[in-house]
């Protein structure tokens, strides 16, 4: 006899939900998480080729896990430009709508690969 399998809560709004696109004009970007460290930290390389420290969105902290090679949505500070926030992590299935939008550069995905 087989056990039903249980479904997760968010699983279905997950896929329904509006793809968050990043844009320029509000200064969001691109980005690949290259190194955690700590304490709501990450290291990242952005789509415009420079490493920033970023820190993870509150409402993000405990709901939310990040790892090395996940692309994210991040935001630059104005009055710093090496420093930025974490506004959004891309799933798997994001990443690939992404890439056939072909808003993804050959870069990230490289870079993504490596560390992941």
């Amino acid at each position: 006899m087989a056990l039903a399998k249980k479904k997760r809560r968010g699983q279905e709004e997950e896929s329904k939900k509006e793809l968050l696109l990043p844009n320029p004009e509000e200064g969001t970007m691109l980005c690949v998480i290259i190194k955690l460290l700590g304490a709501d930290h990450v290291l990242l390389r952005c789509q415009d080729g420079v490493e920033r420290k970023a820190r993870i969105k509150g409402s993000m902290r405990r709901r939310v896990w990040m790892r090395e090679g996940d692309i994210v949505l991040a935001a630059p500070w104005d009055f710093k430009p090496d420093r930025a926030d974490i506004i959004h992590r891309y799933t798997r299935d994001e990443v690939k709508r992404l890439v056939e939008m072909g808003l993804v550069p050959e870069e990230l995905l490289e870079i993504a690969e490596e560390y992941s």
